[in-house]
């Protein structure tokens, strides 16, 4: 099982990036999956999520209006597209999976994770 992200960057305030996270070795689609983000000196914090079968969403009030977090059934992938980035969203930025009951925000519920991509937003 493998979860695969991509898209990060160095941008300047104000513009916009997506993110890609390829999931491969199962079928996800009973999965919750969610982007988490760490800051450099920060705890990981939730960003967005996204039920796979169903396609609810679920965004932190840091992003809400900015980010929106989707997926391509058949391509096996989500996406969090960010825009009007600003400095404070610099972070790595991780996917992951879980399946089961527990809370969607606390990443201790989710059992499988990307490596992170770095997104850098200069002012």
């Amino acid at each position: 099982v493998q979860l695969q992200a991509s898209g990060g960057g160095l941008v300047q305030a104000g513009d916009s990036l997506r993110l890609s996270c390829a999931a491969s070795g199962r079928t996800f689609s009973s999965y919750n999956m969610a982007w988490f983000r760490q800051a450099p000196g920060k705890e990981r914090e939730f960003v967005a999520s996204i039920n796979w079968s169903s396609g609810t969403t679920d965004y932190a009030d840091s992003v809400k209006g900015r980010f929106t977090v989707s997926r391509d059934n058949a391509k096996n992938t989500v996406y969090l597209q960010m825009n009007s980035l600003r400095p404070e969203d610099t972070a790595v930025y991780y996917c992951a999976g879980k399946l089961g009951p527990g809370s969607l925000y606390s990443g201790s519920y989710y059992s499988h994770w990307g490596q992170g991509t770095l997104v850098t937003v200069s002012s």
